[in-house]
């Protein structure tokens, strides 16, 4: 068995051979918080759809109110930026800067106390 066998029979991804991956993506635990959070807001009926978009810069999920609007809130991972500001940025509807930082958990914070309040009514 070669070591690009036993590489892939462990679950990891190996690039092709001369290429480097040409985009950015969400790891598993991120993605689940992420989602965790999208179902706790569609079960309080703030959004019913969400996109994602993943490129060589940075990886996007938005979350809409209505498919046709605008998103109601997008979340950002950029690594570029991890050694400054932090790559995670939540955007709110009209584009302005909710939260920057260097962990997810912190960043969605306003969006989890945004839930507590729509629970709350």
């Amino acid at each position: 068995m070669s070591a690009r066998d036993s590489a892939t029979s462990n679950g990891q991804i190996v690039a092709f051979p001369g290429r480097v991956p040409g985009q950015v993506g969400f790891e598993r635990a991120e993605l689940t918080r992420i989602l965790d959070l999208y179902g706790r807001m569609v079960a309080a009926g703030e959004w019913r759809d969400y996109a994602m978009d993943f490129d060589k810069n940075a990886a996007t999920f938005a979350a809409f109110r209505r498919t046709a609007e605008r998103p109601q809130a997008r979340l950002e991972k950029r690594p570029a930026l991890r050694a400054k500001q932090g790559m995670w940025t939540l955007f709110g509807e009209h584009g302005q800067v909710l939260k920057r930082g260097h962990d997810l958990a912190n960043v969605l914070a306003p969006m989890e106390r945004r839930l507590l309040r729509a629970v709350d009514d």
